[in-house]
């Protein structure tokens, strides 16, 4: 069964950082497109950035926090890391780790909505930016 587990989030001031993780049983067996999405009160789904595993690193980050927060691999734990700098209040929203085995995720990451297409999920992190 695969199961993707988030840690991480809470509350910063604005300009301030937090870091989220997640981890994926299925990481080390093999090749995955990991993503984070986000969603705020009244608002839809948002990519915010994707990584394929075990690619030398092949990343995907949204326009709308690039500069800002980073995605990585931590190999050691088996997990994903989006790393958020220079939050601001708009940030503010529950973020969700989702996984599929399908490389075109990733690939089309930043052109497609695509978050219907990922088959695994984790439970959801609250990011609380205040001004």
């Amino acid at each position: 069964q695969v199961q993707l587990v988030q840690s991480g989030g809470g509350s910063a001031q604005a300009g301030g950082s937090l870091k989220l993780s997640c981890a994926a049983s299925m990481y080390t067996t093999s090749s995955i497109c990991m993503a984070w999405f986000r969603q705020g009160a009244g608002k839809e789904r948002e990519r915010v950035a994707a990584v394929y595993t075990n690619s030398g690193g092949s990343s995907y980050v949204s326009d709308s926090v690039k500069g800002r927060f980073t995605i990585s691999q931590d190999d050691a734990e088996n997990t994903v890391i989006l790393q958020m700098n220079s939050l601001e209040p708009e940030d503010t929203a529950i973020y969700y780790c989702a996984a599929d085995y399908d490389k075109r995720l990733c690939l089309v990451f930043l052109q497609s909505d695509v978050h219907s297409n990922f088959r695994y999920w984790g439970q959801g992190t609250q990011v609380t930016v205040s001004p």
